[in-house]
C-alpha cells in the first residue's frame, strides 16, 4: 500500500512525483546538486477530467510529509490524504470561480513555517478556476516562496492557467487512464465481476470516478442509457424539441439530488455557528451570512447542472464515433460495445460525413453551454441538427444568452 495507489495508469507521473520527494528529502538533509534535481517549489499537474489530477496533488503532498516517502500507512499520510494535516491546504470550489478572498487566506498560511510536517504543502485543486484577481493575489507567493513551501496546482490544460502563473510552475501532465487498467482497479477494489468492470472502465473514457460510479450504482447506468437512446428518437421536429427538454430536466434532477444532500447540512451548521435559532436576539449578521450561503449554493447547483448536461453530451459524442468506427471500418474498439446492434443499424442509413457534422454539433452545444447560452436553447439547436445530419445549421441568436 503507498499513497499513489490511486492514481491509476499514471506511472509515468507517478515516476517523477516519486523523484521529486526524493529531493525533496535530499533538501531537508542539506544536501545539494543531483540529489535534489527533481524537486521544486510550485508544480502545475495536468489532464483530462477524471485523470486523477486532484488525487496526484494530494498524494504528492502525503509523500512529501511521510518520513517513508509515501507509505500511506502512517499518520501524515493519512491526515494529508484527508486534508486534516495541519501542513497540507487544501482549496477546491464546488462554485464557477474561486475568489480572491480564499486564495488571501492560503497566502497568509503559505508564509508560515510547518508547524509539524516536514513541508507546507498548498493544493489548488481547481487552478483553472481562479478569477483574475485571484490569480494576482496567488503570483508573488509563487514568485518568492518561503524556503519550505510547495505550491500544487491542478487545471485540466496548461492553457486553463493565466501565463503568469504557469511559467512559475513546473508542468507534469497526467494521461487518460488505459482502459484495462481502470477495469482492474474496479475488479479489485469495488470486487465487481470482470464484465462489469470493462462496461463501465470503457463507458467512462478514463474518468475513475465516473467509471467508479456506472460499476457500483444502477441507477447511473439507467441514466446513461436513456441519454443514450436520444439518437434514436429524433424521428421529427417535436421529438428533437422533447428530447431536448428531457436531457435537460434529467440533468436539473440530478443536480438537485446531489445539492439537497448538501445544502441542508451547511445551511444548519451556519446557524448553529450563528447561534440562530436560540433564545435571545438574532445575530445582526446572521441575515447576511445566510444569504451569501444561499447565493453560493445556488452558484453550486448551476455547476453541477452544467457538468451534468455536459456528461451526457460526451455520452453522446461517443455513441458517434463508435457510429463512425463501424462507417469507415477502422477496427478501432467500440466504447458503447453492448449497443452494437442499434450502432450498425444507424451507421447503416447514414454516411460518415453525416457522422462528423453531428458530432461537431454536439462539440458546439458543449461550447454554447460554457459561453453561458441558455442550456434549452443550446439543446435544441443541437438535438434539430442530429435530427438533420448537419451542424451548419446549429445558430443561436445573441438575445438567448444569460
Amino acid at each position: 500500500m503507498s499513497v499513489w495507489d490511486d492514481l491509476v495508469g499514471q506511472d509515468p507521473a507517478v515516476a517523477v512525483l516519486r523523484k521529486a520527494v526524493a529531493g525533496a528529502a535530499a533538501v531537508l538533509r542539506g544536501e545539494r546538486g543531483a540529489a535534489v534535481a527533481g524537486m521544486t517549489h510550485a508544480w502545475l499537474i495536468t489532464g483530462p477530467p477524471g485523470s486523477g489530477r486532484s488525487n496526484a496533488g494530494r498524494a504528492f503532498a502525503a509523500a512529501l510529509q511521510c518520513a517513508n516517502q509515501g507509505c500511506g500507512e502512517c499518520n501524515e499520510c493519512r491526515t494529508a490524504l484527508s486534508g486534516a494535516h495541519p501542513d497540507v491546504s487544501l482549496i477546491r470550489t464546488e462554485l464557477l470561480s474561486i475568489r480572491v478572498s480564499e486564495v488571501r487566506e492560503l497566502v497568509r498560511r503559505a508564509a508560515m513555517s510547518p508547524t509539524q510536517g516536514r513541508w507546507q504543502v498548498m493544493v489548488i485543486e481547481d487552478a483553472d478556476r481562479l478569477t483574475e484577481q485571484a490569480a494576482d493575489a496567488l503570483l508573488k507567493s509563487i514568485e518568492e516562496p518561503s524556503p519550505r513551501t510547495v505550491w500544487v496546482l491542478c487545471a485540466p490544460t496548461v492553457e486553463d492557467v493565466v501565463p503568469t502563473i504557469r511559467s512559475r510552475c513546473r508542468l507534469l501532465v497526467l494521461r487518460t487512464p488505459p482502459v484495462a487498467a481502470v477495469a482492474e482497479m474496479l475488479s479489485r477494489k469495488l470486487e465487481v465481476d470482470q464484465d462489469l468492470a470493462w462496461f463501465a472502465a470503457r463507458a467512462a473514457q478514463g474518468h475513475i470516478g465516473r467509471a467508479r460510479a456506472l460499476a457500483r450504482d444502477e441507477e447511473v447506468r439507467e441514466r446513461r442509457n436513456k441519454v443514450l437512446e436520444v439518437p434514436f428518437a429524433l424521428r421529427d421536429l417535436g421529438a428533437c424539441l422533447k428530447a431536448a427538454q428531457q436531457l435537460l430536466d434529467a440533468a436539473k434532477v440530478e443536480a438537485k439530488a446531489s445539492a439537497e444532500k448538501v445544502d441542508e447540512k451547511e445551511r444548519s451548521a451556519l446557524e448553529q455557528a450563528l447561534g440562530v435559532g436560540t433564545k435571545g436576539a438574532k445575530p445582526r449578521e446572521a441575515n447576511a451570512a445566510l444569504k451569501e450561503l444561499e447565493d453560493q449554493q445556488k452558484a453550486r447547483a448551476k455547476r453541477w447542472e452544467r457538468d451534468v448536461l455536459d456528461r451526457s453530451l460526451v455520452d453522446l459524442m461517443a455513441l458517434y464515433r463508435d457510429v463512425l468506427v463501424v462507417q469507415t471500418r477502422s477496427g478501432s474498439e467500440l466504447i458503447n460495445a453492448e449497443l452494437h446492434r442499434n450502432i450498425e443499424q444507424l451507421a447503416a442509413r447514414t454516411t460518415p460525413e453525416q457522422t462528423v457534422r453531428r458530432i461537431d454539433a454536439i462539440g458546439m452545444c458543449r461550447e454554447a453551454i460554457e459561453a453561458n447560452v441558455a442550456p434549452l436553447v443550446a439543446l435544441e439547436a443541437m438535438t434539430v441538427s442530429l435530427f438533420e445530419g448537419r451542424s451548419d445549421g446549429f445558430t443561436i441568436p445573441r438575445r438567448v444568452l444569460r
